[in-house]
């Protein structure tokens, strides 16, 4: 039986979602109020007329319109419809979906997107938790979607995305800063092949390794790390990340 799939969002993410959807055999229901829905990706006119008859609606917008797009998309949705929430948000907001979803009887998960989807599409690693968890993996995963399903309620796959992300992404702003006054300094190749060495060298010992010395050494780097805050502005580099490294650093001390 062919799946009806409804997907809220039609830009980079959600559009690339939703070609693959249609490429795997799914009858694909689109809507965005400011892109048009193409590549066998049925136009609709509202989220609730997309939403109507569909077996699974998929919201892939932004943070600041789920909600409503949840709310004006639940006057459509069947009584056998399943809702995934894809969008990068906050456990408390993706709970606050889950429970109007609830208030409505319409079962819902909140999805995680692990990678970025250009690249990967309907491939993309995906966590999923909450009441349809398992049916979103149902429905996605024999289309060619990599869902993994979380024990737990909404908001659990939201927390691992972003924990995540305060790692990964906070490294990545520490490469960029870094490179950015090695390049000013004048040593920017050396700088990068000391980076690329550390990371790898990385192994299990690592993270212990940093964070305890990060706390049994706080005082001496709060002191090192305003000195290298300072030299940042002397190089007219922007020391956000520096500064509240040595912020942080100060709180353990």
């Amino acid at each position: 039986m062919t799946a009806t799939i409804a997907v809220l969002g039609l830009g980079e993410a959600g559009g690339a979602l939703a070609r693959d959807l249609v490429a795997a055999g799914a009858d694909v229901r689109g809507y965005d109020p400011a892109v048009a829905a193409t590549d066998g990706v049925r136009d609709t006119g509202s989220e609730a007329e997309a939403a109507d008859g569909a077996d699974l609606v998929i919201s892939v917008n932004s943070e600041a319109s789920a909600v409503a797009a949840l709310r004006a998309g639940l006057a459509g949705v069947g009584r056998d419809a399943v809702w995934a929430d894809l969008n990068t948000a906050s456990p408390g907001t993706k709970r606050e979906l889950a429970r109007i979803a609830a208030a409505r009887g319409t079962p819902f998960a909140d999805v995680a997107i692990m990678a970025p989807v250009p690249g990967h599409g309907l491939r993309v690693p995906m966590l999923a938790s909450g009441v349809a968890s398992a049916s979103v993996a149902a429905l996605l995963n024999p289309l060619g979607a990599s869902v993994e399903v979380m024990d737990g309620p909404a908001g659990l796959a939201a927390s691992r995305k972003l924990l995540r992300s305060v790692f990964y992404k906070g490294m990545a702003a520490a490469v960029v800063e870094a490179l950015r006054a090695a390049r000013a300094d004048g040593c920017e190749d050396w700088l990068r092949s000391v980076i690329a060495a550390s990371l790898t060298d990385a192994d299990a010992t690592t993270v212990d390794r940093l964070e305890t010395g990060s706390q049994r050494h706080a005082i001496r780097r709060t002191a090192e790390m305003a000195a290298a805050a300072r030299m940042l502005d002397e190089l007219g580099v922007p020391a956000d990340v520096a500064a509240a490294a040595r912020d942080q650093l100060a709180r353990l001390g």
